[in-house]
């Protein structure tokens, strides 16, 4: 599913970011009156951000696919700004279907065998790349004082469905083979991502324990995509006005899938899959996003088969927070969180 609300437009990411260090009253009243669904209220920060959201070109689901890839990775890297990293190096591995290329963000300070996380960026498996994730990636890298490897795998309609979970799978055959030499603990690697990428961290967290092989060792599930087989109420309560929008989720659907999968497979759905003696995990929903039932309902799934699972709602937050890293101060807090849980659970 997408990244980063398309929002910045008009006035840019520096603007944007420093409208968004007014006091919070100030952002409240350019908000507008309180949003309430629920129970829960949207973040000021968020509905000023989406009350903008006119102010930028069309959304990338109005646009052709490859157009909108640019548009995804133009809003992503103004939202993420400059984040401060030790190193980047990216290296390409063989892959299922040819060359497959990987990331590394080191932090400062860190040395010796160090606990990493394999990254796989969300953009409803037809976005997204190396660069949508870049600010993320290094955030994440820096808060948790872990590796970082981000995975740029296959997407769909050029590689539908299984190329994205297969280059995932590959990506951490590798890994776990070459851990020692890359200044990894082998014992030490979650895997996490994002709405599609985080369907991927549950997908090989799955996989790998069915196979019987090196597993991973926690998981980071950032609003995760757990279910094609049904429509979770969420999904219509938050269809239009929250950034992720049903035409988005159509258009990703329609792609990835080339019509004739089983829509319970455990690869496509792993809310139907078994959930017995996967890694422990951090669940994160956002409170204003389609993916918030299915997400809950992950965790539930998770604690049930007796997994550790620590599920945390951002009740005020929408759908792409985790790219928001250099946005206000909502959004970076919900991420300091996350990357926390991150340190937590490969300590």
């Amino acid at each position: 599913m997408p990244l980063v609300p398309q929002l910045i437009g008009a006035a840019r990411g520096a603007t944007a970011r420093s409208v968004m260090k007014l006091p919070r009253a100030v952002i409240s009243r350019l908000a507008g009156s309180p949003v309430e669904i629920d129970g829960r209220t949207l973040d000021p920060e968020m509905q000023l951000l989406l009350r903008l959201q006119h102010l930028e070109g069309p959304a990338a689901e109005t646009v052709a696919i490859s157009r909108g890839r640019r548009i995804i990775v133009s809003s992503s890297q103004l939202a993420g700004g400059t984040q401060p990293i030790g190193a980047v190096t990216e290296r390409t591995i063989d892959g299922p279907g040819g060359p497959l290329g990987l990331r590394f963000y080191t932090p400062r300070g860190l040395t010796g065998q160090s606990p990493a996380l394999l990254f796989f960026h969300g953009g409803g498996w037809i976005y997204g790349d190396l660069e949508s994730h870049d600010a993320t990636c290094r955030f994440l890298a820096e808060e948790a004082q872990v590796r970082v490897i981000a995975v740029d795998y296959r997407l769909a309609p050029e590689a539908p469905f299984p190329a994205a979970v297969d280059d995932c799978l590959a990506a951490w055959t590798w890994l776990v083979e070459h851990a020692v030499g890359l200044g990894i603990d082998p014992s030490r690697i979650a895997v996490g991502g994002d709405s599609a990428g985080g369907n991927l961290a549950a997908v090989v967290a799955q996989q790998t324990v069915a196979a019987g092989g090196p597993s991973p060792a926690f998981q980071l599930l950032i609003y995760p995509v757990t279910d094609f087989l049904e429509t979770a109420p969420s999904r219509l309560t938050y269809a239009e006005g929250f950034f992720l929008t049903k035409a988005f989720m159509d258009l990703a659907e329609e792609n990835y899938l080339v019509g004739s999968e089983d829509r319970s497979d455990p690869r496509l759905s792993p809310l139907h899959g078994d959930v017995t003696g996967v890694a422990p995990a951090y669940v994160v929903t956002a409170g204003f996003d389609p993916l918030l039932d299915e997400g809950n309902a992950y965790a539930d799934k998770l604690r049930a088969a007796g997994v550790p699972v620590e599920h945390v709602c951002e009740p005020g937050l929408i759908h792409g927070f985790i790219n928001m890293v250099a946005i206000g101060r909502t959004a970076p807090k919900a991420v300091r969180r996350a990357a926390a849980a991150l340190q937590r659970g490969l300590s």
